[in-house]
């Protein structure tokens, strides 16, 4: 019998998989479990349709993180973060990536997750540093931030 399987079924399929099962397994054990589902005509194009419709969200996703990564890389945009600073021009703190976050909010009322500002290690000085943002998989751009003595 075919199913298409709407679970990952360790050693059988995977989501979203057409697979040929034996009979008695699907009927008493995937199906029942609402783990697969009987892949006739209606079912078969209701999943083509949700594969086109999740290619289609992915190329909107892909687009839009494009679009952000040239608003955030024009030579305008440099993020301003003022700190209190002690001798040797070394901040009494240190600027993370929610710090990062906020300020971008802020300043260009751009809200991005402080998990996609890819930053090694806090800043700790005074200067412009480079850093990098995953905005998608395949889209990273990169921000100026710019540190300076409050």
């Amino acid at each position: 019998m075919k199913v298409i399987f709407l679970e990952d079924v360790k050693g059988k399929g995977k989501k979203g998989e057409i697979k040929e099962v034996p009979d008695g397994y699907a009927q008493n054990f995937l199906i029942k479990k609402n783990l697969a589902k009987a892949a006739n005509a209606a079912n078969v194009a209701t999943l083509a349709g949700q594969k086109k419709a999740k290619e289609r969200d992915e190329a909107d996703a892909l687009a839009d993180a494009q679009l952000l990564k040239i608003q955030l890389e024009d030579e305008k945009v440099v993020i301003e973060l003022k700190e209190k600073v002690g001798p040797d021009n070394h901040l009494f703190g240190a600027i993370n990536s929610k710090k990062i976050a906020d300020a971008l909010n802020a300043q260009y009322e751009l809200k991005l997750d402080k998990h996609k500002i890819l930053l090694d290690n806090p800043l700790r000085a005074l200067g412009e540093r480079d850093v990098p943002i995953k905005l998608h998989p395949q889209v990273t751009a990169t921000v100026r931030v710019r540190v300076s003595e409050a």
